[in-house]
């Protein structure tokens, strides 16, 4: 059983989101909070094993909140799930460590199946906002000084090729495929890559790939 905390200032929202969430076997929502401050503090009681957050809220914000939960609770993970797409939003959420960033006006069986997906330890992102991230937001905004000092020749073959086609939004059973690897093999990879570069989720490492690849164009073109 999934434990979800609701966060969300319209509590028609709540009350809808909590109605069709359980509905499903394997969801139980033991919470529901108006704001960040809120959360915080259902975070504490009920301890969710995940918390659906809103982003534009009184008191504290959803950006601010998920900061917070990440910091003081590290294996809660928290899902944003959002009218606004915004640039901005997406990076700061995902820079504090959101595990994912969807939009309300998504189907329902597609948000419980991907609650099921960040739960497992997955990132979800709404039908084009990873291109929108990457196309938008620099490399300095969205992820940390360490990795973007790394040069990509300071990468194995095996992690450029990885990196390559992460840009190119190919699965891991894809990046296997083409790679002659296994899906297995291609995990062990993304997991050397994010502890190499100190980033936190697949999210941050397409935006890091895009910037040193482009950089890495440049270069080979002069």
């Amino acid at each position: 059983m999934i434990r979800l905390l609701l966060v969300d200032d319209q509590t028609l929202i709540c009350q809808g989101l909590k109605a069709m969430l359980e509905l499903e076997p394997d969801l139980q929502v033991v919470g529901v909070a108006n704001n960040g401050e809120a959360a915080l503090e259902q975070v504490a009681s009920a301890q969710p094993a995940l918390v659906l957050m809103d982003v534009r809220m009184p008191a504290m914000d959803g950006r601010e909140a998920t900061r917070v939960i990440s910091q003081q609770f590290p294996d809660i993970k928290v899902l944003v799930l959002s009218t606004f797409d915004d640039d901005q939003y997406i990076a700061d959420a995902m820079q504090a460590r959101a595990r994912g960033y969807l939009l309300k006006d998504m189907p329902s069986e597609e948000l419980a199946q991907a609650i099921r997906f960040v739960y497992r330890g997955y990132t979800q992102m709404g039908p084009g906002l990873l291109e929108k991230l990457i196309a938008n937001v620099s490399s300095t905004d969205a992820i940390g000084p360490k990795s973007n000092s790394l040069d990509l020749a300071r990468l194995t073959p095996r992690e450029q090729d990885v990196l390559r086609l992460i840009v190119y939004g190919s699965t891991n059973r894809e990046i296997g495929e083409q790679l002659y690897i296994t899906e297995e093999t291609v995990k062990t990879h993304i997991t050397h890559l994010l502890n190499r570069l100190d980033l936190q989720n697949r999210v941050q490492l397409a935006i890091y790939a895009n910037s040193v690849l482009k950089n890495w164009a440049r270069k080979s073109s002069k």
